[in-house]
């Protein structure tokens, strides 16, 4: 079913707030994310919405501290039960070793790591503003690949490096992509954006779709057609519907 591959985040400033999106959503997407402004205003108690409405909840908190720091904070998501959790690769070798050794053995499994990779806010200048002197294409790269070699198996990135990760990859990484809007949708402050059905024919696994959906004036109507957008794509990629579903 290839609504199971839209993520929606539930960017609200209150619990109450969220809930009543999700109820209105959830039925037509496949995870709902729960991002900084949400959690450090409600705690971990949000956490719970996920049960509510019998879908993964992806915590995209970004950790980029020590290691000792960072592999504490994946235990206490992973006791959560929180199925996709994003810390940035930037973090270097020993904390992302540790970041995935330590989701693995408190979930079995159940948790993924998501190592950030460039945000999609930034561009190629605002690379090179923090020192960086490559693309950020290259940057990407380079940071999974460091990742991947360190024991992180899903990624994010934005639809322009989907491609090229998957080549770098291969079939066994995990990419999630935000920065993914419909033809004709405000970028807002994304910068490195893709459609749907582009972004899916490049190799994503999953697509972190917000505005688009809760600003539209019928939110689920507005899911409904993006996933209606990735099935084609799938289809034209050779995924069966029997696969999809």
């Amino acid at each position: 079913m290839s609504f199971r591959r839209i993520v929606f985040p539930l960017d609200v400033a209150t619990a109450a707030d969220a809930r009543v999106l999700a109820a209105r959503v959830a039925p037509a997407v496949g995870v709902l994310k729960i991002g900084l402004e949400l959690f450090v205003a409600e705690g971990p108690s949000v956490l719970s919405l996920g049960l509510e409405h019998d879908r993964p909840v992806f915590l995209d908190l970004k950790l980029h501290d020590i290691p000792e720091t960072v592999e504490r904070a994946v235990a206490s998501a992973a006791a959560h039960g929180v199925r996709y959790l994003t810390v940035h690769a930037s973090g270097g070798p020993e904390m992302l070793k540790r970041a995935a050794l330590r989701a693995e053995r408190e979930s079995g499994g159940r948790t993924t790591i998501l190592a950030v990779t460039v945000l999609t806010s930034m561009s190629d200048e605002d690379l090179h503003a923090t020192g960086v002197s490559d693309a950020a294409k290259e940057q990407v790269v380079r940071l999974a690949r460091l990742a991947w070699d360190n024991g992180v198996r899903g990624f994010v990135c934005s639809p322009l490096e989907v491609e090229t990760l998957r080549q770098a990859l291969g079939p066994d990484a995990m990419l999630v992509v935000p920065g993914v809007r419909p033809a004709g949708a405000a970028t807002g402050d994304q910068k490195r954006v893709a459609t749907p059905a582009a972004t899916i024919r490049a190799g994503a696994d999953l697509l972190v779709i917000g505005r688009p959906i809760r600003d539209a004036a019928d939110p689920p109507a507005a899911a409904a057609s993006i996933a209606e957008e990735i099935a084609s794509a799938l289809l034209a990629a050779g995924v069966s519907a029997k696969e999809q579903a």
